[in-house]
């Protein structure tokens, strides 16, 4: 019998429920912090959403300097700017208010504060050698589980690279996931943050390092996005659906975090270093290409997912099933209103793709991946989805 161990990384404190933003000072005075930058975006600060964060910590008499420019792909200049504040102003420690760029552009600027050099040196498995500065992200989206898990993903414009910081310092200590601030996400991003967790799930439960504690996660995850994500997108209000959707990634979050990705991100990347795009709509476009690359690797696994998002798979072969599975996801999608070709994509050039499946080649999450494949056969998942 071949010996394999395996790793469990996950956040030391979760606070999840309806309201629970009010708690986190609970945890924080007794850490005797003394000075937060909050790194946010410029949306969240102007609808205000931000401010149930602002005047939590004023009442508590914790001070704080607010760090707004983060763009949907955070890049390094974002990143050595934050630093920069970070330093200046005497932060002891950070606290990132939004999705997967606020927190992302958080963790490296956490990373950085205490181990110095460029975000760059880091890219790859565990480079630091240092933890991070304290780090408490507050999600206010349900999707890319960024609030829980050792991944950062900076974008470099020069290079038109994603670059993949997998390193357990960069783990939040605290992670808060309340459904009412989630309340403010429009149809599109409730959707394409969906479709995020929804493939953090499928890629996790496929993974070549998914364990029976990361599949009953994943399966779950995937089940009540099933359940609830169209409720969510159709009435954000639905502070039930909301609720559900934050558990839902919570548990791919924790699934992702352990049994790691695929191709699906590894592609997905690529788009958003190259296009700018949204990492969600990235990977909504390749996730039913990469589904129907894979599914032939393990297929058994593909019919778990079909009979999760609520397909009947019953007196049905593995491999029919599995097929079941790739249409599942495509009717999601359709249902969503999601672009979901990259024809869709603005600047998309075909005479990148040699390029695109190059780098995507190079990204940590392929070695994962349940399949693994030639340049040719990366370029074709790519054509696949045009």
């Amino acid at each position: 019998m071949n010996k394999k161990i395996y790793e469990y990384f996950m956040t030391p404190i979760s606070i999840l429920g309806v309201g629970c933003l009010e708690q986190i000072i609970t945890y924080i005075k007794p850490m005797a912090f003394r000075k937060a930058l909050i790194v946010s975006d410029k949306v969240l600060v102007e609808i205000k959403l931000i401010d149930k964060l602002t005047e939590l910590l004023t009442n508590a008499g914790i001070f704080f300097i607010i760090y707004d420019d983060v763009s949907p792909n955070p890049t390094i200049p974002q990143v050595d700017y934050g630093l920069k504040l970070f330093k200046d102003n005497g932060c002891d420690f950070l606290i990132s208010f939004g999705g997967g760029s606020p927190h992302d552009c958080a963790k490296a600027i956490a990373l950085l504060a205490t181990n110095g050099g460029e975000i760059k040196n880091y890219v790859g498995m565990n480079k630091s050698k240092k933890p991070s500065a304290p780090l408490i992200a507050v999600n206010t989206t349900a999707g890319t589980g960024s609030e829980l898990t050792r991944f950062c993903v900076i974008t470099d414009e020069e290079n038109h690279v994603k670059m993949t910081i997998t390193d357990w310092h960069v783990t939040p200590i605290i992670a808060v996931n309340d459904a009412e601030l989630m309340l403010a996400m429009p149809p599109s991003l409730t959707a394409a943050t969906g479709i995020d967790a929804l493939t953090h799930a499928i890629e996790a439960y496929v993974s070549t390092n998914a364990t029976p504690v990361t599949d009953c996660k994943a399966l779950k995850a995937i089940e009540l996005i099933a359940a609830h994500l169209k409720t969510a997108v159709k009435n954000g209000n639905d502070l039930k659906a909301r609720e559900m959707m934050v558990y839902a990634e919570y548990l791919a979050g924790i699934a992702f975090n352990n049994a790691s990705l695929g191709y699906v991100h590894a592609l997905a990347h690529q788009l958003g270093g190259f296009y700018n795009l949204p990492h969600g709509l990235a990977n909504a476009i390749m996730l039913p290409a990469v589904a129907n690359y894979n599914l032939h690797a393990v297929p058994k696994k593909y019919a778990e997912i079909a009979q999760a998002l609520g397909k009947d798979i019953r007196d049905l072969s593995d491999e029919s099933a599995a097929l079941l599975a790739v249409d599942a996801i495509k009717d999601l999608i359709k249902d969503l209103g999601i672009p979901k070709n990259l024809s869709d994509v603005r600047g998309f050039n075909e005479k990148d793709l040699p390029t695109l499946a190059a780098n995507a080649l190079m990204d940590v999450c392929c070695l994962t991946n349940p399949r693994q494949g030639t340049q040719q056969e990366i370029e074709d998942i790519f054509k696949a989805s045009i």
